[in-house]
């Protein structure tokens, strides 16, 4: 059997739960339907929002076939298969209605290799992202598609799906309380998916009546072993960095292979690399900054699974390296100094002097443009004469 949240998902618009800004008389969802001309579409919206819902109703209304990758298992070959799939549709007078889930991650390669097949209709894509599609899709792929941000579901929303779906299931008020209900809305987190998992997962955990005690036990057990905006996913990253820090290759790798395997986004991974890199190794070995920023270039533009190789060759080299705080302990020091002190005024013979009023009061005096000229009076404001942020 399908899981609940598969069962309760809306075939029909007027079944949607939430997203009145998009599904309201005049808004384009609803102009898409009504004259039978599909465009492509970036969803933006948080899990369990309604993406995937949305995409299967324009498909179903649109009268076109549906198909749908991920972008987290999807590649090259997969893409190419569809978009043949697509042109003998075409050639048969049928439209295609590429879904790509989580299309930011796809490298812009990989999105490149849309736009011939959206420019000429081959395909209608509608792309769903978690993230900021301004940074994680490319610019001529947004050109050529509207873009709708989805809201996160309303506490009120997520109880009217939990009523349906109680409705659904023959659960009487008796058997799931109203206060049971409350609380597996305020554990959802605004994502219908969990809340109805939750749900379905509460039920099987006892017959008699779903108290609020069974519906905590129920979201406790459905905690997932990694999920990217969760306690383990924070776990799993601290532990990684960690064990860089502590120069420990062995854990570094398994907790980044972990991470990999649990379909955490690599550029996330090739990121915090890039800080460590100047954070935690700094002047003890500086050309580690360059590797670090070569490996976030090559994972954006290779993708995976290709580009684990340049994650791992990072990771090792991270680890093994030698380790300077000195950069970071500096940073710290000068931000602290900068906050404390924010108003001191430039040293006169350190100020900009692009005019001969400004010479003669003073600006500029006395400084040579020499390489390594120390000028007698210093550099800082006289009052921040002690301060040494490399002691």
């Amino acid at each position: 059997m399908q899981p609940l949240a598969e069962r309760m998902r809306p075939e029909r618009l007027k079944d949607v739960v939430g997203q009145e800004h998009l599904l309201e008389n005049g808004q384009i969802i609803r102009e898409i339907i009504a004259k039978n001309q599909p465009v492509s579409l970036i969803l933006w919206g948080p899990p369990g929002s309604g993406k995937t819902t949305l995409a299967r109703i324009i498909a179903r209304e649109v009268e076109a076939e549906f198909v749908e990758l991920s972008a987290v298992t999807s590649g090259k070959a997969d893409v190419t298969r569809v978009i043949e799939h697509a042109k003998g549709n075409q050639r048969l007078g049928m439209k295609t209605i590429l879904f790509v889930d989580e299309i930011h991650r796809f490298n812009k390669a990989q999105q490149d290799a849309f736009l011939p097949h959206v420019e000429n209709g081959t395909i209608v894509l509608i792309g769903a992202t978690t993230e900021n599609p301004s940074f994680e899709v490319i610019t001529p792929l947004l050109s050529r598609s509207r873009v709708l941000v989805l809201e996160p579901l309303t506490k009120k929303d997520i109880v009217k799906i939990l009523k349906k779906a109680a409705k659904a299931e023959g659960l009487s008020a008796e058997r799931l309380p109203k206060a049971s209900i409350a609380l597996l809305a305020e554990l959802s987190g605004g994502d219908a998916r969990v809340a109805l998992g939750n749900l379905e997962l509460a039920a099987q955990l006892t017959k008699k009546t779903i108290t609020p005690e069974v519906v905590e036990t129920a979201a406790q057990k459905r905690v997932p072993g990694y999920d990217k905006n969760g306690e383990t996913h924070y776990n799993i990253i601290s532990a990684f960095i960690k064990s860089l820090r502590g120069s420990d290759a062995n854990a570094a790798l398994y907790y980044m292979a972990r991470m990999l395997q649990a379909g955490e986004d690599p550029k996330f991974i090739a990121r915090r690399m890039v800080i460590f890199a100047s954070e935690d190794v700094g002047i003890a070995a500086s050309p580690a900054l360059n590797l670090a920023v070569s490996t976030f270039l090559a994972v954006e533009r290779i993708g995976m699974p290709e580009c684990e190789y340049n994650l791992y060759h990072c990771a090792t080299v991270l680890a093994k390296c030698e380790k300077s705080r000195v950069v970071s302990d500096a940073m710290y020091g000068a931000k602290r100094a900068a906050k404390e002190h924010p108003d001191l005024p430039v040293p006169l013979h350190l100020r900009n002097a692009p005019t001969q009023l400004m010479k003669d009061l003073g600006y500029q005096k006395g400084t040579k443009w020499e390489a390594n000229f120390k000028h007698p009076e210093g550099f800082l404001p006289p009052e921040l004469d002690d301060l040494n942020l490399f002691s």
